[in-house]
Protein backbone atom coordinates (compact mmCIF):
# COMPACT_ATOMS: atom_id res chain seq x y z
CA UNK A 1 0.00 0.00 0.00
CA UNK A 2 3.09 2.10 -0.17
CA UNK A 3 2.94 5.35 -0.14
CA UNK A 4 -0.58 5.70 0.85
CA UNK A 5 0.22 4.37 4.11
CA UNK A 6 1.76 6.29 7.12
CA UNK A 7 2.65 6.03 10.91
CA UNK A 8 3.07 9.33 12.87
CA UNK A 9 6.92 8.69 14.75
CA UNK A 10 5.88 11.34 16.93
CA UNK A 11 2.71 10.11 18.00
CA UNK A 12 4.11 6.45 18.85
CA UNK A 13 5.98 7.68 21.82
CA UNK A 14 3.02 8.77 23.44
CA UNK A 15 0.96 5.07 22.89
CA UNK A 16 -0.64 6.75 19.69
CA UNK A 17 -0.07 3.64 16.75
CA UNK A 18 -2.64 5.07 14.42
CA UNK A 19 -2.13 3.52 10.59
CA UNK A 20 -3.19 6.34 8.37
CA UNK A 21 -4.60 5.63 4.72
CA UNK A 22 -4.73 8.68 2.29
CA UNK A 23 -6.44 8.39 -0.24
CA UNK A 24 -8.50 5.19 0.51
CA UNK A 25 -9.41 2.84 -2.27
CA UNK A 26 -12.25 0.19 -2.62
CA UNK A 27 -10.08 -3.13 -2.31
CA UNK A 28 -8.42 -1.55 1.68
CA UNK A 29 -11.46 -2.39 3.10
CA UNK A 30 -11.83 -5.13 5.20
CA UNK A 31 -10.06 -5.97 8.30
CA UNK A 32 -6.53 -4.74 9.60
CA UNK A 33 -4.84 -5.61 13.15
CA UNK A 34 -1.97 -4.09 14.94
CA UNK A 35 0.62 -5.55 17.06
CA UNK A 36 2.78 -2.96 19.19
CA UNK A 37 5.12 -4.64 21.54
CA UNK A 38 6.96 -2.83 24.02
CA UNK A 39 8.57 -3.78 27.31
CA UNK A 40 8.21 -7.32 26.94
CA UNK A 41 4.34 -6.52 26.30
CA UNK A 42 2.19 -6.92 23.44
CA UNK A 43 -0.72 -5.02 22.55
CA UNK A 44 -2.71 -5.96 19.61
CA UNK A 45 -5.93 -4.25 18.01
CA UNK A 46 -8.37 -5.31 15.67
CA UNK A 47 -10.07 -2.29 13.29
CA UNK A 48 -12.38 -2.95 10.25
CA UNK A 49 -12.70 -0.80 7.54
CA UNK A 50 -15.62 -0.22 5.38
CA UNK A 51 -15.30 1.82 2.55
CA UNK A 52 -18.11 3.38 0.79
CA UNK A 53 -17.65 4.80 -3.10
CA UNK A 54 -19.36 7.48 -5.14
CA UNK A 55 -19.03 6.86 -9.03
CA UNK A 56 -20.09 8.59 -11.86
CA UNK A 57 -20.84 7.44 -15.63
CA UNK A 58 -19.64 8.58 -17.39
CA UNK A 59 -16.65 9.84 -15.98
CA UNK A 60 -16.38 13.95 -15.41
CA UNK A 61 -16.48 16.08 -17.44
CA UNK A 62 -20.08 16.24 -17.55
CA UNK A 63 -21.77 18.07 -20.13
CA UNK A 64 -25.47 19.71 -19.66
CA UNK A 65 -28.35 17.74 -21.38
CA UNK A 66 -26.17 14.60 -21.22
CA UNK A 67 -27.52 11.28 -19.21
CA UNK A 68 -25.21 10.65 -15.84
CA UNK A 69 -25.52 7.99 -13.63
CA UNK A 70 -24.31 8.25 -10.25
CA UNK A 71 -23.49 5.39 -7.97
CA UNK A 72 -23.28 4.74 -4.03
CA UNK A 73 -21.46 1.25 -2.75
CA UNK A 74 -20.48 0.07 0.23
CA UNK A 75 -18.52 -3.08 1.54
CA UNK A 76 -20.91 -3.27 4.40
CA UNK A 77 -22.19 -6.76 4.82
CA UNK A 78 -25.94 -6.29 5.52
CA UNK A 79 -28.85 -6.06 3.20
CA UNK A 80 -29.33 -3.16 1.68
CA UNK A 81 -33.13 -1.50 2.29
CA UNK A 82 -32.91 2.24 1.37
CA UNK A 83 -30.44 4.57 -0.38
CA UNK A 84 -31.80 7.93 -0.16
CA UNK A 85 -29.62 11.20 -2.21
CA UNK A 86 -29.49 14.82 -0.97
CA UNK A 87 -28.53 17.59 -3.54
CA UNK A 88 -26.78 20.66 -1.79
CA UNK A 89 -28.47 19.28 1.34
CA UNK A 90 -31.86 18.99 0.72
CA UNK A 91 -33.80 15.21 0.04
CA UNK A 92 -33.99 14.59 -3.73
CA UNK A 93 -37.71 13.00 -4.37
CA UNK A 94 -37.43 9.86 -6.75
CA UNK A 95 -39.56 10.89 -9.04
CA UNK A 96 -39.04 12.80 -12.43
CA UNK A 97 -36.74 13.71 -13.73
CA UNK A 98 -34.65 11.67 -11.36
CA UNK A 99 -34.71 7.77 -10.68
CA UNK A 100 -33.32 5.75 -8.05
CA UNK A 101 -32.34 2.14 -8.07
CA UNK A 102 -30.32 0.33 -6.10
CA UNK A 103 -28.19 2.46 -4.56
CA UNK A 104 -27.75 4.53 -8.34
CA UNK A 105 -29.30 7.95 -9.23
CA UNK A 106 -30.01 8.49 -12.94
CA UNK A 107 -30.53 12.28 -14.22
CA UNK A 108 -31.36 11.90 -17.78
CA UNK A 109 -30.64 15.19 -18.91
CA UNK A 110 -28.83 17.03 -16.11
CA UNK A 111 -28.58 21.13 -15.69
CA UNK A 112 -26.60 23.68 -14.73
CA UNK A 113 -28.29 23.78 -11.43
CA UNK A 114 -27.51 19.86 -10.48
CA UNK A 115 -24.11 21.02 -10.02
CA UNK A 116 -22.42 21.09 -6.68
CA UNK A 117 -22.73 18.36 -3.48
CA UNK A 118 -24.59 15.32 -3.97
CA UNK A 119 -24.60 12.98 -0.48
CA UNK A 120 -25.81 9.52 -0.51
CA UNK A 121 -27.10 7.96 2.12
CA UNK A 122 -27.11 4.22 2.55
CA UNK A 123 -29.44 1.93 4.92
CA UNK A 124 -29.20 -1.41 6.00
CA UNK A 125 -30.84 -4.33 7.76
CA UNK A 126 -28.56 -4.09 10.47
CA UNK A 127 -29.69 -0.18 10.89
CA UNK A 128 -26.12 0.94 9.56
CA UNK A 129 -26.76 4.43 7.86
CA UNK A 130 -23.65 4.69 5.95
CA UNK A 131 -23.08 8.20 3.43
CA UNK A 132 -20.79 9.38 1.37
CA UNK A 133 -20.65 12.94 -1.16
CA UNK A 134 -19.96 13.38 -4.72
CA UNK A 135 -19.34 17.22 -5.87
CA UNK A 136 -20.46 17.02 -9.19
CA UNK A 137 -19.24 19.67 -12.02
CA UNK A 138 -21.50 20.50 -15.02
CA UNK A 139 -20.12 21.96 -18.27
CA UNK A 140 -22.95 24.09 -20.06
CA UNK A 141 -24.19 27.60 -20.48
CA UNK A 142 -24.97 29.94 -17.74
CA UNK A 143 -27.44 32.66 -18.90
CA UNK A 144 -30.22 34.08 -20.75
CA UNK A 145 -31.59 30.93 -23.50
CA UNK A 146 -31.36 33.42 -26.52
CA UNK A 147 -28.11 35.94 -25.00
CA UNK A 148 -27.45 38.92 -27.34
CA UNK A 149 -24.46 40.49 -27.30
CA UNK A 150 -23.72 44.27 -27.75
CA UNK A 151 -20.42 45.62 -28.42
CA UNK A 152 -19.26 49.15 -29.95
CA UNK A 153 -17.38 48.47 -32.88
CA UNK A 154 -13.33 48.80 -32.61
CA UNK A 155 -13.82 47.13 -29.04
CA UNK A 156 -13.80 43.55 -27.60
CA UNK A 157 -16.56 41.45 -27.09
CA UNK A 158 -16.58 38.43 -24.34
Amino acid sequence: MRPRVSVQDSALRHGNFSLRIDPVRSEDAGLYEAWVSYNMEVQRCHVELGVITVTLSPPSPVVESEPLLLSCNSSHRASLVETRWFHNGRLVPTSRPFCSLHGALSIPQPAMNDAGSWRCQLRYSDNEIISATYNLQILGFVGPANPVVYAAAGSAAD
